[in-house]
């Protein structure tokens, strides 16, 4: 198995390998050997301030209705509603959002011109059973105060999601790991991404590569060669987290998990015969669950 070069790890993961208390070797000379520069390992970024933090929030919601507005359109839309904003600012934040340059879809996850782009294998496929086609894609999702990345994998033909995760990086670490909580529940045929860094990472791609799964990637600007996903994370969007205001992580990480549930087992899709993505997925339909019963109706059974 090739070994993993220092030069793919992540930012965060090389700022971690240096140990600031070692005695033979200065930080300067482990930041040489990490390819990291000294200027990158002692900077710490700057919070958001409210007014950025709502305005990307106002973003979010706008691009979520509008995936082919760019930085010139957000910035008229944002004067129209009164926001005295420049496109400098605006592209900016959509930049830290990972939403400049999107025509027709957001580019969220970025390509690495060192790693390899593989093709899509999807076009003209008859995509009919559980566990032919898995998908993932990376989203940005708000809070009171900052915001966090969500990353899931979902069957494409049932629509089941089957594991997700949240980050506050976009690194490729949180993607690896909900692609090896999904394998654990069933191993697709094929596994389609877009080109972001996160996916053509050799982190992830060698896990495809290990468990012999085909690996398959959008075509640069195609909108629909994820589009469950993305339907997936509109869905999220509008049914989810713009109705919530998480406080922090860990409420956002609860209450997308009661979402999620719901999602798979309680809510049916009319494409998939009024059924819902558990029962497609697990060729099974789930028994409705009982009632909660009221201290009244346990009165009125011993009655009887």
């Amino acid at each position: 198995m090739a070994q993993k070069k220092v030069g793919d790890s992540p930012l965060e993961e090389k700022r971690g390998l240096v140990d600031v208390n070692h005695k033979v070797i200065p930080i300067t000379r482990q930041c040489e050997l990490l390819g990291l520069s000294r200027s990158s390992f002692y900077y710490r970024p700057v919070a958001m301030s409210d007014v950025n933090l709502h305005f990307m929030e106002l973003i979010d919601r706008q691009y979520t209705k509008e995936p082919s507005w760019g930085v010139p359109r957000m910035t008229i839309w944002l004067k129209r509603q009164g926001f005295t904003v420049n496109r400098k600012r605006i592209g900016r934040l959509m930049r830290r959002m990972g939403l400049e340059g999107v025509v027709p879809r957001k580019k969220l996850t970025r390509p690495n011109k060192e790693h390899r782009i593989y093709p899509y294998l999807l076009k003209g496929l008859d995509i009919s059973r559980p566990n032919q086609v898995f998908c993932s894609d990376v989203t940005y999702i708000p809070m009171r105060k900052g915001f966090i990345y969500l990353t899931a994998v979902m069957d494409w033909h049932s629509r089941y999601v089957l594991s997700w995760k949240v980050s506050l990086t976009l690194d490729a670490a949180f993607c690896v790991e909900a692609l090896e909580e999904a394998l654990a529940i069933g191993i697709p045929e094929i596994f389609n991404t877009d080109q972001g860094s996160q996916f053509t990472s050799r982190d992830f791609t060698n896990v495809l590569k290990n468990r012999g799964i085909a690996i398959s990637m959008d075509g640069k600007g195609r909108v629909f060669d994820n589009i469950f996903i993305e339907r997936l994370w509109r869905t999220v969007k509008w049914e989810e987290v713009y109705l919530k205001d998480y406080a922090n992580v860990w409420e956002a990480m609860r209450s997308l998990g009661d979402f999620f549930r719901r999602y798979n087992k309680e809510r049916p899709h009319s494409a998939l015969g009024a059924r819902t993505p558990y029962e497609v997925y697990h060729g099974a339909v789930l028994a409705p669950e009982p009632p909660l019963q009221t201290e009244e109706d346990v009165h009125l059974k011993h009655a009887s």
